[in-house]
């Protein structure tokens, strides 16, 4: 037998061998093709998380277009376990259930003040569906900014979309281009600067920092400030991974993302912001300055946008979503309805 004094000396390296067990996280990040916010703001966090966070994490961080994980199939790469952590880009990942798309649809979070509150009364529920249905938990989000509209020829207002190609992302802002007369057509975002350029689209939308990123201004003439929808993306951790880091190191995980999420909202709207001076020849300091023509929406586009909630996007997205979870639309009126009006 042992003497006690090794046997102590042998439960105390084990002990310190368990506090210091590194936990390693997967992580599957947005696009390098997204631009700044990916660039500057998504990987250095996921980079530096075991610094800033004081937990003994070993993070392994790919864009999901380094390794091959395409946007449509983030939450069943999440809930596999394939990937710890995943960039969930709402608008694509929503065609696995719409539930993603519920702060984010046509004529709801046109602007960043507006987006941040229907973001914090979106996320609860969200997260309780993604634990129930999907085996994930969320942690936190960015937007990339209202989405506007950049055409090849010049435009008046979006009464002139009649017949044009638009470029859209999902299918409620494609119903909205069918309303007012245009033809929506999907393309990725990394394939829309060639298709601009071929006449394949004659119309995109985006945000100005994307576009300005991508070079949209190149083969673009003129754009529109008025923004359809934000688009956003939330990072996901699997459940099973999650419950398996002891309460205190969930705390200074989430403490982490959440201070993240703050710094990705800020440097979003400054990006925006700058971006819009670029594209359109004004000073700015971030991007690069292009000489495109500002075309200032009429009220009756503005109206049109507005409207567009109650008369195309909720009851659409309402009716897709409630196939895949019955109590879907109920929980967005509770949660998001008084903001617009409908109960």
């Amino acid at each position: 037998m042992k003497p006690l004094h090794l046997l102590a000396a042998a439960a105390l390296a084990f002990g310190l061998t368990t506090a210091h067990a590194q936990t390693k996280l997967r992580v599957a990040g947005n696009f390098v093709a997204a631009g700044l916010l990916q660039q500057q703001k998504e990987q250095p966090f996921f980079d530096n998380l075991a610094k800033t966070s004081g937990l003994p994490l070993e993070i392994d961080y790919k864009p999901m277009d380094v390794v091959g994980v395409k946007d449509v199939d983030a939450l069943r790469v999440i809930k596999s376990g394939l990937f710890d952590v995943v960039a969930l880009r709402l608008a694509q990942a929503s065609r696995d259930d719409p539930t993603l798309l519920g702060p984010d649809i046509v004529g709801l979070s046109t602007d960043y003040d507006t987006a941040r509150k229907v973001w914090d009364a979106w996320k609860g529920p969200l997260d309780a569906r993604l634990q129930e249905r999907h085996g994930a938990k969320l942690l936190a989000t960015y937007p990339f900014g209202p989405q506007i509209l950049f055409c090849k020829n010049a435009f008046t207002s979006l009464a002139d979309m009649k017949g044009r190609k638009v470029r859209v992302s999902d299918q409620v802002l494609a119903k909205f281009m069918e309303k007012i007369g245009a033809i929506p057509v999907t393309i990725t975002f990394g394939e829309t600067q060639q298709a601009l350029e071929r006449g394949v689209t004659d119309c995109a939308i985006t945000g100005p920092s994307s576009a300005n990123s991508a070079g949209w201004p190149e083969v673009t003439t003129h754009v529109m400030p008025l923004g359809f929808q934000v688009h956003q993306v939330a990072f996901a951790i699997n459940l099973a991974k999650w419950k398996s880091l002891p309460a205190d190191q969930q705390t200074k995980l989430a403490a982490a993302f959440q201070k993240f999420e703050a710094d990705a909202w800020a440097y979003s709207r400054e990006l925006w912001e700058d971006a819009s001076r670029c594209n359109v020849g004004k000073d700015c300091r971030i991007g690069k300055k292009f000489k495109m023509k500002e075309v200032s929406p009429t009220a009756a586009d503005r109206q049109l946008v507005a409207d567009a909630v109650r008369t195309v996007s909720y009851p659409l997205w309402a009716e897709s979503c409630d196939k895949v979870y019955d109590k879907c639309s109920a929980a967005w009126k509770q949660a998001i309805g008084p903001m617009v009006g409908l109960k």
